[in-house]
């Protein structure tokens, strides 16, 4: 569209979503010079508009400085802004969180295309600028990289354009308002228009110029746009590279456009070229054999484009990326350079804590590498085209991506869970095709010449219909290389064909199966699954397994990457991460943005050691003899890394050894160790296998670990004494005072105390210090997680709350013998007559105390969240180190990336800081755990029968579970110690009903029982 002046009625008019806006072009650079090309830094071409912008806020358009944008209005008084960034996280307006729901659900009576205007807010900026030297007599554009969600420009007093889409560019061409001297760009962004419905994505609502604005000018001759595709014969061996041009500008006849290709180390491979005609210009090379390019090994050509005239004068070169590879369907199976795919990915929201949407360079590169360091493969940009420089480094590390266009509309059709589409846009109402299809084009225009991206996505969760099937179809026609997704067919399957694969949300991997047992036309992926809420990605290996059982399965992508959480500081001035609802933001989600593998801070959570390990490429299944090594790269050998063994006797290494293996890609190889397992020494021992990084790359520094395998034995003792676990040199007398309401209990420098009173346990004294500060009780309740608060736990199961607040003793018995005195009570809890759980301490004459807690349970239960006891110890005990399955917290549903070691923490960084304070730090398959002061004074956990799960926390589960924020946690007071002998799982199906999968649960009706010992050290 084409307009003069600015009208504000198109804020609300779904026919209007640009004016006077450049048609969209390929994100290339470009240059005066080769050299210039070649270290491709900063563009001379171009002006840089970032920075600080004068600003005016406005809660609704009528209070907005309506004439702002003339030569004559001062903005003296206004403040100041920094672009790119948020308005909203620079000190004005309402941050809000929602998930599904519109942010003016509740507050506004609204149906689309409508738009509050009460609660409109509006932005106005200005900035003033010089154009840089020689610019004078050429052409001058500018760029805005994004915007949200609508805004005008105006220069120097005239109106030059209109944009919505906030996630892809919007150019306008300045030159005809240019003055000399100084000129006065003004920019008026509105946070709600008809964009608004298309953009109900699961994110904080911000507005704002939040990326970057730059001015741009172009040579004489100018490629305004450039499309490379290549192509591979049958064998995958010969490529073949396509090279569409548009030009702008005055090239007289004669001019020349020439491409040379360089391979990764600078040669020449070819040279190749055309004169220029007209504007258009096509050519098509065969290159020959050519290296492919792969997420695993991304390697990328570049080719230099220049455009010479008629003088043979260079005009302009841009440089280019190419990659080779081939992305086809092959029999129902989706085919990366002839092999069969498995997307090993996560999605990723833009985010930064303090700069919300507006990230850096520094954050894209962390995040980069911290995808590639834990395995995984794959990115699908939910739900919005990211930052170009964001795909070229997926080109460069390896990185698939499903490149997704900014469409969600997930608040008009689902209503509180439920499918109810009466009012459901787009679907098939034929107005809003332009704006949806505008959004495609233009996703599609920018990003068309990233070999990193293999799938074009039609967005998320706005159901289905006509609208968003004729995206895929001009998808599709328009670029036959790449396939379709769209998850939404499987809520309408008018148009089936939408998608190319069967994607879906948060399926059980039962459903996964039901599809693929029923011979389908599609291959499957999960483009949503393992939702990471908090504590969560429990049984991960169920979807994960799918992979070798199924062809047709071919992986995922977790939600999601990053918490979306923002600094905030809490009434006494410390800063914490906030989340939804903590701005005082109404309507709210609340914490459900709350759902990364990683932090909001950027530090990994220990979710990430389970998905390191289950997406590992190269698996190793270690024994007493050596390691078998099946390495399921498409493409790439083990050649690049290093083979590291070891053997660990009860958590100490006995040997060590590094070794050269090249297992071929799609092969496996099974390697003898030099371990010398036949003549081990009594106990139990772990066979470590690791292959790590020989030299630094891209992504990770020399020594870094790719893939790892452990395997666990017991080698039998040859002194059946020293089995017990008793030293037999520390006999002693067991003396025993039986009082009125206490027993006291002494074995040398061991001083017990039981009382018949409260019925438990209420002193231990280990060589004078004291480990008991609150006395044992039996524990049924662990603090809910996200995951457990979806399933209702709290109602579910919350009677063994209740039942861990209120046990009761009601018998108590003692006996004694010359080598050990054994004292049991026995507990009823208010949940039901029928449950009986005993706890038996006995004290030996070696001095340590031997626990054992016996549960039996009745029918017609719920649940056992947890079988354990639990007691406070002095805070001063506030480092704990244990040999167990570690080294991060673990669950029985979470741990098949743990590793059995001796690993130490701090009490308090045991504690993970999800958003909201949930359980966190436990620990399964330990063996023994020391609690030491900071003199390293303190005592020892030992499991007897079989290992236990241990948790070591500054604060009880009661504490935890009535937190919202940790600042909301008392000030610490003890170490609490809770031994258990089982934990049920914490799930990661989703977090709004699935449940812990059945054999991660604990049946309350058995019998269950653990043991374990309380020692000095």
């Amino acid at each position: 569209m084409k307009a003069t002046q600015a009208d504000i009625n198109w804020l609300g008019d779904v026919s209007v979503f640009e004016v006077n806006r450049l048609n969209a072009y390929s994100d290339h650079r470009y240059y005066h010079t080769m050299e210039e090309a070649q270290a491709s830094g900063t563009m001379k071409m171009r002006y840089d508009l970032n920075g600080t912008w004068k600003f005016n806020y406005a809660v609704r358009p009528d209070c907005r400085p309506e004439l702002f944008y003339t030569a004559d209005f001062s903005s003296e008084g206004w403040d100041d802004i920094e672009v790119p960034g948020h308005i909203q996280l620079q000190g004005y307006g309402q941050i809000q969180y929602v998930n599904t729901q519109y942010p003016w659900d509740g507050l506004n009576e609204l149906r689309p295309p409508a738009l509050p205007q009460d609660k409109n807010a509006v932005g106005s900026y200005i900035r003033t600028f010089h154009l840089p030297s020689g610019w004078q007599n050429s052409p001058v554009y500018i760029s805005f990289q994004g915007v949200e969600s609508a805004f005008y420009v105006w220069l120097n007093g005239q109106f030059v354009g209109y944009g919505e889409d906030s996630f892809t560019p919007s150019d306008f061409d300045l030159t005809p308002f240019l003055q000399d001297g100084e000129n006065k760009l003004a920019v008026e962004v509105y946070q709600r228009s008809t964009g608004s419905w298309l953009e109900d994505q699961d994110f904080w609502r911000f507005s704002g110029i939040f990326r970057d604005v730059y001015l741009y000018t172009v040579p004489a001759a100018h490629i305004r746009d450039v499309r490379v595709v290549t192509d591979l014969d049958k064998s995958y061996t010969n490529g073949t590279l396509n090279l569409d041009l548009k030009l702008e500008g005055k090239a007289s006849a004669g001019a020349r456009v020439e491409a040379e290709l360089r391979d990764a180390e600078g040669t020449t491979v070819k040279t190749f070229g055309s004169k220029v005609s007209d504007d258009l210009v096509n050519i098509s090379e065969e290159i020959g054999k050519v290296h492919l390019w792969s997420a695993e090994i991304p390697y990328l050509y570049r080719l230099y484009i220049r455009v010479y005239n008629a003088a043979g004068e260079l005009l302009e070169v841009v440089p280019q990326a190419v990659g080779f590879r081939k992305f086809e369907m092959i029999d129902k199976v989706m085919h990366i350079n002839g092999k069969r795919i498995v997307f090993k990915g996560v999605n990723r929201h833009e985010f930064n804590p303090r700069r919300g949407r507006a990230i850096t360079k520094e954050d894209m590169l962390w995040d980069v590498r911290t995808i590639k360091q834990n395995n995984m493969n794959a990115v699908r940009t939910s739900h919005y085209p990211n930052q170009s420089l964001w795909y070229e480094l997926c080109d460069e590390y390896g990185l698939y991506v499903i490149d997704e266009m900014n469409l969600e509309t997930h608040g008009s059709w689902q209503k509180l869970g439920a499918v109810e589409p009466s009012w459901v846009i787009p679907g098939d109402r034929p107005e809003w095709h332009d704006i949806v299809m505008d959004r495609a084009v233009s996703m599609v225009e920018r990003d068309k010449n990233h070999p990193s991206i293999l799938i074009w996505s039609c967005g998320n969760e706005s159901h289905g219909g006509e609208v968003i099937y004729k995206v895929s179809q001009y998808f599709k026609s328009y670029d036959p290389t790449r396939l379709v997704h769209y998850e939404g067919v499987f809520h309408d399957r008018r148009f089936n064909e939408t998608s190319d694969m069967e994607s879906r949300m948060y399926a059980k991997p039962a459903d996964i199966e039901e599809f693929l047992n029923a011979d389908p036309e599609k291959p499957y992926i999960s483009c949503e699954y393992m939702h990471a809420m908090g504590n969560s990605i429990g049984g991960m290996h169920k979807y994960t397994e799918l992979e070798d059982k199924y062809p047709m399965y071919q992986g995922g992508f977790i939600w999601d990457y990053i918490d979306q959480s923002i600094y905030k500081k809490d009434r006494y001035g410390k800063e914490f991460l906030a989340y939804g609802g903590d701005f005082g933001d109404r309507p709210s989600d609340y914490s459900f943005c709350g759902n990364g593998i990683v932090h909001a801070d950027r530090k990994v959570t220990a979710k990430m050691q389970e998905v390191k390990f289950l997406y590992q490429n190269i698996k190793l299944f270690p024994d007493r003899e050596g390691v078998k090594i099946v390495n399921s790269n498409l493409f790439a050998d083990t050649s690049a890394l290093e083979l590291v063994y070891s053997l660990e006797r009860e958590g100490h290494e006995v040997l060590r050894g590094t070794l050269e293996v090249n297992v071929p890609a799609q092969s496996e190889k099974v390697v003898k160790l030099p371990l010398g397992t036949a003549s081990l020494a009594g106990g139990e021992y772990a066979v470590n296998t690791a292959f790590v990084l020989k030299v630094a790359t891209l992504w990770a520094d020399k020594g870094d670990e790719v893939a790892y395998g452990q395997y666990i034995f017991t080698q039998d003792q040859v002194d059946s004494n020293a089995a017990a676990g008793d030293d037999p040199n520390l006999k002693n007398e067991i003396q025993v005072v039986e009082g009125d309401v206490n027993i006291g209990v002494r074995v040398g420098h061991t001083h017990v105390l039981f009382s018949k009173a409260f019925g438990t346990l209420v002193s231990l004294k280990l060589s004078g210090l004291e480990t008991i500060a609150q006395p044992p009780a039996p524990l049924f309740w662990r603090a809910t997680t996200d995951n457990d608060k979806g399933t209702a736990m709290g109602f579910e199961l919350g009677a063994w709350y209740a039942a861990s607040l209120l046990p009761r003793c009601v018998e108590w018995k003692a006996e004694q013998k010359p080598d050990q005195y054994r004292i049991e009570f026995t507990y009823k809890l208010n949940i039901s007559s029928d449950v009986q759980v005993k706890v038996a301490y006995t004290v030996r004459a070696d001095g340590s105390v031997h626990v054992h807690n016996a549960y039996r349970g009745t029918a017609g239960l719920p649940n056992l969240p947890i079988h354990a006891l639990s007691f406070k110890t002095s805070p001063e005990f506030g480092n704990v180190e244990w040999l167990a399955m570690g080294p991060e917290e673990n669950y029985a549903d979470r741990a098949f990336g743990a590793r059995l070691g001796i690993h130490g923490s701090k009490v308090a960084d045991t504690v993970a800081p999800y958003l909201v304070p949930q359980e966190s730090g436990n620990r399964t398959g330990v063996r023994w755990a020391k609690l030491t002061d900071d003199a390293g004074r303190g005592f020892k956990i030992e499991a007897s029968a079989a290992p236990v799960e241990l948790n070591v926390s500054p604060y009880t589960a009661f504490e935890l579970e009535n937190a919202q924020h940790a600042y909301e946690l008392p000030p610490v007071h003890y170490t609490v110690v809770t031994v258990a002998g089982k934990q049920m799982g914490v799930g990661g199906d989703d977090s709004w009903g699935a449940p812990v999968h059945p054999e991660y649960r604990i049946s309350s009706d058995g019998e269950l029982e653990f043991e374990f010992v309380i020692r000095s050290l």
